[in-house]
């Protein structure tokens, strides 16, 4: 797109109200520490080994090049279910196929920025996304903020959720992903690797999804039925139209979290909207023609995402220091700098 037209996660609403005051994460790995949640257990047979993870500071494909090659296998026989932080400590799952290798001495593996876990025999290999979700611990540092009003704030957010935004970790350093859209959808469009191809498919996808949830959210119906939405089930993909019940009973089940509002992941073939949220949704993306017809065109299907996350397992605890202990899960696809932007300005130890 010749003109920007698209805004930053900076730039769009936050839903809680303005930051109070700003605070410092990653001051050294353990500040940041993520357990992925698969949902299932290991068969205990069958040609792949699961390993279960922890990493410090390790970067995922990295690591998965690495098992690789200690298995003795080709890289491409190794997977996980989705990429975790790199400057954190992480817990998380890879696959390996092996139908016939001996296993190697996973101890031997170590050092000290990986530890393996467990290793258990599966039949399946793990595939990207085929996670329940991940299980967060947070210490802010240099906590400069009310503590009573941080406090109320962070029960406001338990009793009635966060936005679902995609953090700027999904459009990759700059929003470059975006910026390089035209290599993908322009009827200019150059050769990229299929790597970055997928990246900034993505990105753009994810985008529109977010300029939807900002325009719900400045409207102050994010969290609300609108006449024509299309809804999805706490915990659940399945989802409804409106017009499947009345007014006050949508209402009644958004306020008691049961359901929730969606998004567009665009792709081909009609929204499952009408009335009022379609006629949002073509207006705030009417600018984004492009990118669109673009996503539609290399065969992706239309697809809704929840506007809301619950968090009812949200903790904190305000500790000697001016520090700040969050604890909490998010499923798949949800992201934890989007909680701590409807908290407080969050600072780096680089500024």
């Amino acid at each position: 797109m010749s003109e920007r037209h698209w805004q930053t996660l900076d730039e769009m609403p936050i839903a809680s109200g303005a930051p109070l005051g700003y605070g410092q994460i990653r001051a050294v790995a353990e500040d940041f520490q993520v357990d992925e949640v698969l949902g299932f257990e290991a068969d205990g047979e069958g040609e792949h080994v699961l390993l279960h993870v922890r990493k410090r500071n390790t970067n995922t494909q990295w690591l998965a090049g690495e098992l690789a090659r200690w298995a003795g296998i080709p890289p491409g026989e190794v997977s996980y279910a989705g990429l975790k932080d790199r400057h954190a400590v992480t817990t998380q799952w890879f696959s390996l196929r092996m139908p016939s290798q001996t296993e190697p001495d996973w101890k031997g593996f170590e050092n000290d920025q990986v530890e393996v876990l467990a290793a258990h025999r599966h039949r399946r290999k793990l595939r990207r996304g085929a996670l329940q979700g991940n299980r967060f611990q947070l210490r802010i540092r240099a906590l400069n903020t009310e503590p009573e009003k941080l406090d109320s704030r962070l029960q406001h957010l338990r009793n009635t959720g966060m936005p679902n935004y995609f953090g700027e970790q999904r459009f990759g350093h700059g929003y470059q992903n975006l910026e390089r859209s035209a290599e993908v959808f322009s009827r200019h469009r150059r050769r990229v690797s299929r790597n970055l191809r997928g990246l900034i498919i993505s990105a753009v996808r994810s985008q529109l999804f977010n300029q939807v949830l900002a325009t719900r959210i400045a409207r102050g119906d994010w969290n609300k039925p609108i006449p024509g939405d299309y809804f999805m089930l706490e915990g659940s993909r399945s989802g409804f139209t409106d017009d499947r019940e009345d007014a006050e009973r949508l209402v009644r089940r958004c306020q008691q979290q049961d359901i929730h509002p969606t998004g567009p992941l665009w792709g081909r073939g009609r929204p499952l909207l009408h009335d009022q949220a379609e006629a949002l949704e073509q207006e705030t993306l009417s600018p984004f023609d492009e990118w669109r017809n673009g996503l539609e065109h290399v065969g992706l299907a239309q697809e809704r995402r929840a506007l809301r996350v619950c968090l009812p397992d949200l903790e904190w605890s305000f500790e000697p220091g001016d520090e700040l202990m969050l604890r909490f899960f998010l499923p798949a696809g949800c992201y934890a700098t989007v909680l701590l932007r409807e908290l407080i300005q969050i600072q780096y130890p680089e500024e």
